[in-house]
């Protein structure tokens, strides 16, 4: 609940701390005494829009503090901590307004956004009033106060996980698909490079062994000439082997006939004729050596620019081939699995659909069946706020095939203020008092349930006889016997049912004025009860009535 308000520098309030209780509280006094200043205050501190003007005259900047104690369990503390906002304690909204337009925002003193105040100020509070049925604008909350009245909290989880589970699968499924689709329209490419790099069958360091072979087949062609004029030479009919072979031998004939002096030329003759034995051995090893098969030249040079042209056709080098191929081949292979694992994901995208259906479904029939208890309770209400000829009914459009995560149903408030006329949306239907009775009568019977820990509600009992305030005291009591409620009225019949009581003034002379609010005891409530009966003159018959009022409310809630 708002357990304290602290209020600095805003329009004609210049200091100002409220504590507020539990129950009903009820803040009254004169037209123009700065009412719908405290509760413009109040929205500044929930995340209203801000506003220069908002700014006391000769102050730099204006300050609302919004003090609440809320259960640890509330819904906003997990908003808080989602948010990396502490929440041990209560929680505190401060707003900064400077003459200049512009705002800053502190939550339990970390510097936040309006966008995060305004979420945390919604969960929190409510401010209803002839024109400003916040919690009524938006259809989507129509549907959510419909949950909490039937309890159908745990089927709503159940259906949005269901969504979200099928969702899931609807957007696993349509990414495989574009993969499979993308994949498809390359399958030829990919089958023709397959088939291409298959008949070429590129190995690993291929390449490298064809060139260097190519190499030497050209470096041997170029020398093959030379060698075999080298063997003409040596062993050809030319060769002077056979006939320095044939001096050597007569040479040896005669050495022994003139000792020592051929010694020297017959072992000469013999090296030479040894050493030329071994270069002929050594060309006969060349010439083994530089032959080549000139047509296995003409394959290693096709197949070396083969697999150079598919390199550069596949921008890719020639020892990746074989990994292309290999690759290309996996693709191929996850093209058919991937057909085969799209089946799969439309099945169980199927699966996932007909559990949302049904879930949403279960979920509808529940719906219709509380539109009806709500309906009824919301009709006995009816009557003692003089709409006894009004209907109220609750809307529900259902679109199966419009899935959404909170199920398939539009849930819209409908009224009809008098029989004969056209049923149609409460917002557009009802008049200002109208739509503030149906509101009341609507938190009554959903009570505690669906609302925020704090009801504000503004001058709702406008334009109303004595019989109707009274019924409308009566329930903003019976709905404070669970949640707090602050009521700005003019009904003295609303006013003598509140547990505490707000007296807003105005002090000051010509040149300043400023707002003040009091806490009033028993004798200044009668007095003010007894102004709210009379008007400017407060006559002793007012007082009487103030006192009887005050007396029979307080025998009525005994």
């Amino acid at each position: 609940m708002l357990s304290h308000l602290s209020i600095r520098d805003i329009v004609l309030i210049e200091r100002l701390d409220i504590d507020f209780s539990a129950g009903l509280s009820v803040l009254t006094g004169e037209t123009g005494a700065g009412k719908s200043i405290l509760l413009d205050s109040l929205s500044l501190a929930l995340g209203a829009r801000g506003d220069a003007a908002l700014v006391r005259q000769g102050a730099e900047q204006g300050q609302v503090i919004a003090v609440f104690d809320v259960p640890a369990v509330h819904p906003v503390r997990q908003i808080l901590r989602e948010n990396a906002i502490e929440d041990d304690g209560d929680i505190i909204l401060r707003r900064l307004q400077t003459a200049d337009g512009r705002t800053r925002v502190f939550i339990n003193d970390q510097p936040s956004s309006v966008a995060m105040m305004r979420q945390v100020g919604r969960a929190l509070v409510e401010i209803h009033g002839q024109h400003d049925e916040r919690a009524l604008v938006d259809t989507a909350m129509h549907r959510d106060l419909l949950d909490a009245f039937g309890g159908l909290s745990e089927r709503v989880t159940a259906v949005r996980a269901a969504w979200q589970e099928w969702r899931q699968a609807e957007q696993e499924l349509s990414r495989h698909r574009a993969r499979v689709e993308a994949a498809a329209r390359e399958a030829d490419y990919l089958r023709a490079s397959v088939d291409e790099l298959a008949k070429l069958d590129p190995q690993p360091g291929e390449e490298t062994g064809l060139a260097e072979e190519r190499a030497r087949m050209m470096r041997a062609e170029k020398i093959a000439a030379d060698i075999a004029d080298a063997q003409e030479v040596l062993a050809g009919n030319g060769s002077p082997v056979p006939q320095l072979a044939s001096l050597l031998r007569r040479l040896q004939r005669k050495e022994q006939e003139a000792p020592g002096l051929l010694e020297e030329i017959v072992n000469s003759l013999d090296e030479a004729l040894i050493s030329l034995d071994a270069v002929q051995s050594a060309v006969e090893a060349a010439m083994r050596e530089s032959e080549f098969d000139p047509e296995r030249l003409e394959q290693a040079e096709e197949r070396l620019f083969a697999l150079r042209a598919a390199a550069r056709k596949h921008n890719v080098p020639v020892d990746d081939l074989a990994a292309l191929r290999d690759r290309m081949d996996a693709d191929l292979a996850d093209l058919d699995a991937g057909e085969e694992r799209l089946g799969s994901l439309e099945k169980e995208a199927s699966v996932c659909r007909d559990s949302y259906d049904a879930a949403a479904r279960a979920l509808s029939e529940e719906r219709r069946r509380t539109s009806e208890a709500l309906t009824e309770a919301v009709m006995m209400e009816l009557p003692a706020l003089k709409l006894e000829r009004a209907r109220f009914i609750v809307n529900i459009d259902s679109e199966p095939d419009d899935r959404a995560e909170s199920g398939i149903d539009r849930v819209e408030f409908w009224v009809q203020t008098n029989p004969g006329t056209r049923p149609g949306p409460m917002m557009k239907v009802a008049s200002g008092g109208e739509l503030s009775r149906f509101l009341l009568a609507l938190k009554v019977a959903l009570a505690d349930r669906g609302s925020a820990p704090t009801l504000v509600f503004d001058e709702i009992d406008t334009g109303v006889g004595g019989a109707v305030a009274d019924a409308i005291g009566q329930r903003l009591a019976r709905l404070a016997n669970s949640i707090q409620v602050l009521s700005v009225t003019h009904a003295p019949q609303v006013a003598a049912r509140a547990n505490t009581h707000y007296l807003i003034s105005k002090t000051g002379g010509r040149d300043r004025v400023t707002t003040g609010v009091a806490v009033m005891d028993a004798a200044s409530r009668q007095e003010e009860i007894a102004r709210m009966l009379a008007g400017a003159t407060v006559t002793e018959e007012a007082r009487a009535a103030a006192e009887r009022l005050l007396r029979e409310t307080v025998a009525v809630a005994g």
